[in-house]
């Protein structure tokens, strides 16, 4: 081998060294591989025994009779509490109901008490034209070191979905903060469709606190795909941006994959030793020859993502099956009978893992992981 070509070799060897390797084998090392499903699935389910005045419609409503699903997750006082999105009427059609966000509260993880009205919801405030009638919509729940709460919601008024900031300081009382992006960029993405915002946490202890990178804090969102967004105050979100000043994606459907037709930001993400993991809803598409055939068309399960927590965009694993899948009859039965097992709520609580997810968009289902 001439010098050149020796040159030229060891060049090549060294770009492709330095090229990031994404690991997309389903042989993950780490957290999240084996979740069991308790018998008390599901752990709630709609009750019309629950009631309360709206603001809004000037009457009493029942405000959880219809369905309750997919629900955030935190840890306080050593109990865990979700909070999840309940909705009004069993006689709409999917997306034309009235959804708010209710409390409960658990000191095993598994049977709850249910606070008897919701805690967010679509009031007469500066963000009703945001978030009535469809209402308030799948939250996500963090804390920051100081004990504030943040959530991040969908605003849905049956036109645009918003991703949305409230905060509290007690989980009961919050103040809404409003749409995520109506200030990044001049405004440029307040009318465009968001959902689905996973905070990056730390754990200490057994808490789960929002951690800065670079002085910034930091967000993964989306359903069709995952970009990720900083911000200096918790409520005002800059989403990163390709050269062309488009929305910049992480990771995109896969044809022939469990998410195939989504990729659906799920809990607030979290540092552990193997790096950034976020777990996502992926939707397996809806026309068998974009589908897996290990999965029935339109199913939702849950995937895993691993980033780098220096450089928090570039992806290290992706799983090629799903983690949670439906397999119970609550969870393919309902408003959404294609199967779900939606999550949105992770947390860790005496040495182990709750994963709360919503099932068929009608219950809220649970699985732990040692």
């Amino acid at each position: 081998m001439t010098m050149t070509k020796r040159i030229l070799y060891l060049a090549i060897l060294l770009i492709a060294a330095c090229k990031p390797v994404v690991n997309t084998s389903t042989e993950s090392e780490g957290a999240f591989l084996n979740f069991t499903k308790p018998a008390e699935n599901p752990i709630l389910s709609a009750d019309s025994s629950y009631s309360f005045f709206c603001p809004v419609q000037n009457k009493t409503v029942q405000w959880q009779k219809a369905d309750v699903f997919n629900p955030a997750a935190i840890v306080k006082d050593n109990k865990i509490h979700v909070l999840f999105r309940a909705e009004d009427n069993p006689d709409a059609i999917l997306g034309r109901r009235t959804s708010r966000i209710g409390l409960a509260t658990s000191e095993d993880g598994l049977h709850f008490d249910i606070h008897p009205v919701p805690v967010l919801f679509p009031d007469s405030g500066e963000f009703l034209k945001y978030d009535y009638p469809g209402g308030c919509e799948d939250p996500r729940v963090v804390v920051t070191e100081e004990g504030l709460y943040v959530m991040a919601y969908t605003a849905w008024n049956q036109d645009v979905a918003r991703l949305s900031i409230a905060f509290s300081k007690d989980l009961m009382h919050w103040e809404k903060k409003g749409p995520a992006f109506a200030q990044a960029y001049d405004g440029k993405f307040l009318d465009h469709w968001s959902k689905s915002g996973s905070i990056i946490t730390k754990l200490e202890g057994e808490q789960q606190v929002v951690v800065k990178i670079d002085d910034k804090y930091w967000m993964y969102w989306g359903e069709e795909f995952v970009n990720l967004a900083w911000s200096e105050n918790l409520y005002d979100w800059y989403p990163s941006l390709n050269a062309q000043g488009e929305l910049e994606a992480i990771i995109k459907t896969r044809p022939g994959y469990f998410d195939s037709r989504l990729t659906e930001c799920g809990p607030p993400a979290i540092i552990l030793d193997e790096g950034i993991v976020l777990l996502y809803n992926g939707k397996n598409h809806d026309e068998v020859e974009h589908a897996t055939p290990d999965l029935p068309t339109g199913t939702y399960s849950v995937g895993k993502l691993v980033l780098d927590p220096q450089e928090p965009s570039r992806v290290l694993y992706r799983s090629d099956s799903p983690l949670l899948k439906p397999t119970l009859a609550h969870e393919v039965t309902g408003q959404y009978t294609s199967g779900t097992t939606f999550s949105e709520g992770l947390v860790r609580f005496h040495s182990k893992w709750f994963l709360y997810y919503g099932t068929a968009d009608s219950f809220v289902g649970v699985a732990v992981s040692e």
